[in-house]
């Protein structure tokens, strides 16, 4: 491809790749695949590392990430980023509007109100269209610069086209989505840690992450809500929000105009309850001021605007007395305190308990024996207890001391440098550590037994049938059909269940080890990088190292895994039982002949592949991949850093030279 054709091509990807994004973000519909969007996005990729000189910092490429930022830069808002006033009483908004009654002696005005979304506040500066800089509230004067991160949040704009001003701000709220939250959590119990407490935190920790490629994977949301510069030919805020609608930002549509309080009252009750079904948390509403000129007349305070209030929904929050606290133990030895409650009856359920976290919360809320708590659902949907109800406390109440022993097998707990957890460091003799390893192998994306579960491996365990995942494989008829409720067909099915789980992938089963930090993805990173079981348990942290997405604190821990004589015993059990502990690499299943028995040789780093994941593509798409370049070769599939000896004989042998995006649309027939 020449420089032209690829500047050609690489403007084509960028326009399309940027409806697609439109279509998507703005108007909540697609027109292709997820992976077709990936590929095309591959496909940019690999062009602008082969032509840099027509990257621009505004191309789609740069919402995948990879830039590492050691400091963020300060940097000072061109406009204050103040706090809004709050208020949880209706009396108080009505004492607001009074005083902007008086304020504008008489002059007719309207309000504005939004939803107040639970995010991290954000400035967006766009300079001739292009964004180039995205900044954190910080103390409302200055504030962080987390471009870098910024820009991979899919639905904020790189670049802004049409009857646009030179200058202007966007102010916005970046969040984390319920869903996405909720699949983090689950992630995080997968590698065996605390669980995050709630979304706002969470999104604010992941805009200020050193690595932007991280940022990236975990998903993050915007929505913008205020438009601000000096050449802006607009006269009220609703004519500014229509402007960003029409600059394709990500405006909630929740907002309405109102002309009296008594239908900002009206959006205040219709949203409290209706709220719940948004995709993101959200603690109340802005009320503004709609016209331009009254905001500024009206003016602010040393701290917030005159003009604009936020009215905060009630948590429904209840005191209720602390019972007492039990401390839960997980697979991995982490402690987590739960506070046993009074029950009471909250948002629609009876609550009964609430997660305490660690020790450091307790030692927050100065939580005292028979104290009573006041006790909330965080987006909700959690119970958390945000406080003590001090007037109910007695005199004589003594300080609850966080336990030194594990309550389960009674050894003294450790707390490691730089975490907040106390662990239980008693791994194979801990029944909650023990069974919590069984049930963690069985899941459906380990081992997929799904005819165990959490109380059939109570009672093996109980029963002193299993200790282990690997004596699963050692079970009889006969042992099973001692448990409460088993028949013949319900043993049969545990049986052959557990047979079944034999053909499970090497994947699968390093995931199923329940090795701490490594999850499916990095599980699944692992077996294709290092083959089989031997290799990775031989190799050393640098070249742990080496592997995909693994970093200092997840080579650290497969090392020590594989240095503890108990694993290596329980590896060798399960090796024994028949499960697959090495990449298949001599089954591949055909899945096209669209490669119709052309030779590849592949060579350097790629994008989106690992070199041996791009050798099974290949066989089971018909062809042959060959380990030196000659004559005879059909295509060379270069990526980076190759060897520059290959690249120079394949062109003096006319061999066909390939990026991995070119690769990627010969699999498509073109």
């Amino acid at each position: 491809m020449t420089a032209e054709q690829a500047a050609r091509e690489i403007k084509r990807l960028t326009e399309e790749i940027n409806r697609h994004n439109e279509l998507y973000y703005q108007q909540h519909r697609t027109e292709i695949s997820d992976y077709e969007f990936d590929q095309l996005l591959a496909k940019l990729v690999a062009l602008e590392e082969q032509f840099p000189q027509f990257k621009s910092p505004d191309s789609p490429t740069q919402r995948v990430g990879g830039t590492i930022t050691k400091e963020f830069a300060t940097v000072y808002h061109r406009y204050p980023m103040l706090s809004l006033g709050n208020t949880y009483s209706r009396e108080e908004l009505e004492e607001f509007d009074g005083r902007i009654q008086r304020a504008l002696e008489g002059e007719p005005y309207e309000y504005f109100c939004e939803l107040k979304f639970d995010g991290v506040s954000i400035s967006l500066t766009y300079e001739n269209g292009r964004l180039v800089r995205g900044a954190t509230r910080g103390d409302g004067v200055r504030g962080d610069d987390v471009t870098v991160n910024i820009k991979t949040i899919r639905n904020i704009p790189l670049t802004v086209k049409g009857d646009i001003p030179p200058l202007f701000e966007v102010r916005g709220e970046v969040f984390l989505p319920r869903k996405v939250f909720e699949a983090l959590n689950r992630e995080r119990e997968d590698i065996g840690e605390e669980r995050y407490a709630n979304a706002r935190n969470t999104a604010s920790g992941t805009l200020k992450m050193q690595d932007s490629a991280e940022v990236a994977r975990r998903k993050l949301d915007c929505y913008v809500y205020s438009l601000l510069g000096d050449d802006l030919d607009i006269e009220s805020h609703e004519e500014g929000i229509h402007l960003l609608e029409k600059w394709r930002f990500n405006v909630s549509p929740t907002y309405r105009k109102c002309s009296t309080l008594k239908e900002v009252f009206d959006y205040i009750d219709e949203w409290e309850t209706k709220r719940m079904s948004l995709p993101l948390e959200t603690d109340g509403v802005v009320i503004k001021i709609n016209s331009l000129s009254q905001q500024e007349r009206l003016g602010y305070t040393a701290k917030s605007p005159r003009w604009a209030i936020a009215y905060k929904y009630k948590p429904e929050s209840q005191s209720t007395k602390l019972k007492s606290i039990t401390y839960q133990v997980g697979r991995t030895g982490a402690i987590t305190p739960v506070a046993e409650l009074e029950p009471i009856f909250l948002s629609g359920t009876t609550v009964k308990r609430a997660s305490l976290h660690n020790a450091n919360e307790i030692a927050r809320l100065d939580l005292r024996e028979g104290d009573y708590v006041f006790v909330e659902k965080g987006g909700e949907i959690i119970p958390k207890v945000t406080g003590v109800d001090l007037a109910r406390r007695s005199p004589d109440a003594r300080p609850i001391t966080y336990i030194t022993n594990c309550p389960e097998c009674g050894t003294p707990l450790i707390r490691r440098e730089g975490e907040a957890a106390h662990y239980c460091p008693n791994t194979t003799g801990c029944p909650p550590q023990i069974t919590g390893r069984i049930e963690h192998f069985i899941q459906r994306r380990a081992m997929d037994i799904d005819s165990l579960g959490e109380k059939t491996i109570e009672q093996l365990y109980r029963l002193g049938l299993v200790k282990s995942p690997a004596d699963l494989y050692d079970l009889t008829r006969d042992d099973i059909m001692k448990l409460e409720g088993f028949k013949e067909l319900s043993t049969q099915n545990v049986l052959k269940g557990i047979e079944a789980s034999k053909s499970a992938p090497f994947a699968n089963v390093l995931f199923a080890l329940g090795i701490r930090y490594v999850g499916q993805t990095v599980a699944a990173k692992l077996a294709r990088h290092f083959k089989n079981i031997d290799n990775l348990a031989n190799a050393s942290v640098e070249e742990l190292l080496t592997a995909p997405e693994v970093g200092e604190k997840i080579a650290q821990s497969i090392w020590a895994f594989f240095r503890d004589p108990e694993n290596i015993r329980e590896i060798e059990r399960l090796k024994k039982a028949g499960l697959s502990f090495a990449v298949d690499e001599k089954t591949v299943k055909q899945v096209s002949n669209k490669l119709n028995n052309k030779s590849f040789v592949i060579s350097g780093v790629f994008q989106k592949y690992e070199r041996d994941e791009l050798k099974e593509i290949i066989v089971s798409n018909g062809g042959r991949v060959l380990s030196s370049v000659s004559g005879k070769l059909d295509y060379l599939l270069a990526g980076e850093n190759m060897g520059p000896a290959k690249l120079e004989k394949a062109r003096k042998n006319g061999v066909t030279i390939i990026t991995e995006a070119e690769f990627e649309s010969l699999l498509k027939g073109n």
